[in-house]
């Protein structure tokens, strides 16, 4: 199976440097597309290949880059943003493409930029990701060493920059609006749409933020083909996906599977299963944002579109995997507790509502559970609904919630009847 995006990676964990990249056949991308494919033809054949922003929305990557406003009277300069902010609880898939073959995100940004004819570049990341910083700055100086950064890429008339932003790491930068504030220096709040990021983003110019995942998918797509990018997918959606499962299995991690891939033969084959004395009950299949899954759906295709079509979201594509000695009450306290030290507080509902409903369920976590606490949490994941506050990002808190009361609802029900945890004090 091609791996476009890990089948380089050295097993030992160390950075493919430059002369190492372009033996693999780095680069070759950017010259066979920088000053020689009109880039409109470059977008298009992104928008073939049926790329899916692979951050979470799962938005089609080239019909995103087409709203970007192109020629001569269009507002210069234009941005493009990688966001390496991966602050998803349960995601870890962009540290690996950055700690060990940097130069292909690098290589997707030269492309993507030039696609919308943008002259600068950042890269969006997280403070802790301190290995991955090393890595790409020194990446990033090798490729303006080489000349396929700077002034007249390739003697093609082409010019890109990129920069490293550190960021303090807030989980709402996943919001791109949000992330360009951020960008700018101010607080990290979602902006008012529209205007779209596409055509007034960063301090105001046109702009496209996409993952880091997502544009390091470019480079084989402008290489081979929109076709042959399309074939690596058992799905009318194109390319691999990395696929990520944490929790108690066998074999936590990541790795490169054509998209489309099952649940079953990702936890089982790939994760070798659940460690010896715990069962599965379920997985947020892309990250803690997501709708639980359970068994009944162990065989569903994790792609975009079939995800969705069983109530939940692929997201990230990596799955946190719940057993049978782990609460369910717990473990989505914990994931509130997170989300509501992560709130930008912009809104009403997300600010008070997601605090109110960690009370409750950390409330019935120490037998101090009420009748009607149900309906309280039922009411809130309406009241937390798409819609119903300014950004996702109070919604995507109430997925795991609102997907727990249906599959595990007899466990919620047992805290408030027996007043405690059963998975306290019982030796599980």
């Amino acid at each position: 199976m091609e791996k476009p995006l890990t089948g380089h990676i050295k097993d030992d964990g160390s950075q493919l440097e430059l002369k190492g990249y372009e033996k693999e056949g780095g680069y070759r991308a950017v010259k066979k597309v920088i000053g020689k494919i009109d880039p409109e033809n470059v977008t298009a054949t992104v928008k073939d290949s049926n790329l899916k922003g692979r951050g979470g929305a799962g938005f089609g990557t080239g019909m995103k880059w087409g709203f970007v406003p192109m020629g001569e009277d269009a507002i210069t300069p234009k941005y493009l943003v990688a966001n390496a902010d991966e602050m998803e609880p349960g995601t870890f898939k962009d540290r690996l493409l950055m700690e060990e073959n940097p130069h292909l995100l690098i290589e997707g940004m030269i492309l993507s930029a030039y696609a919308i004819q943008a002259s600068i570049g950042f890269i969006f990341i997280r403070g802790a990701y301190v290995k991955s910083v090393d890595r790409l700055e020194k990446a990033i100086h090798e490729a303006r060493e080489k000349g396929y950064l700077g002034k007249n890429i390739l003697k093609s008339g082409f010019d890109l920059d990129l920069y490293i932003h550190i960021s303090v790491g807030r989980y709402m930068c996943g919001e791109e609006t949000a992330l360009l504030n951020a960008l700018e220096g101010r607080r990290a709040t979602p902006r008012f749409k529209p205007p779209y990021p596409q055509a007034s983003g960063l301090f105001g110019n046109p702009t496209i933020v996409n993952n880091v995942e997502t544009l390091c998918c470019v480079p084989y797509i402008m290489e081979h083909g929109a076709e042959a990018f399309k074939n690596l997918s058992y799905t009318d959606e194109g390319g691999t996906k990395l696929y990520g499962v944490s929790g108690n299995v066998k074999n936590p991690g990541t790795w490169e599977l054509p998209l489309g891939t099952t649940m079953r033969e990702v936890i089982e084959e790939h994760a070798g299963g659940m460690m010896n004395g715990y069962t599965f009950r379920g997985a947020l299949p892309g990250g803690a944002s997501t709708d639980f899954l359970v068994n009944d759906h162990m065989d569903v295709k994790l792609d975009f579109s079939t995800v969705m079509n069983v109530g939940s979201r692929l997201g990230t594509g990596t799955l946190v995997v719940l057993d049978d000695k782990t609460c369910p009450v717990g473990f989505v306290a914990n994931l509130m507790r997170f989300f509501g030290r992560e709130s930008c507080g912009w809104c009403t509902p997300c600010r008070d509502g997601i605090p109110f409903v960690q009370k409750t369920l950390e409330a019935m976590e120490a037998g101090k559970g009420k009748e009607g606490d149900m309906d309280v949490l039922e009411s809130h994941v309406e009241f937390m609904g798409p819609g119903n506050t300014f950004c996702a990002f109070a919604p995507g808190a109430m997925e795991p919630l609102q997907s727990a009361m249906k599959y595990f609802g007899k466990d919620f029900k047992q805290h408030i009847t027996d007043k405690k945890c059963a998975w306290k004090g019982n030796g599980k």
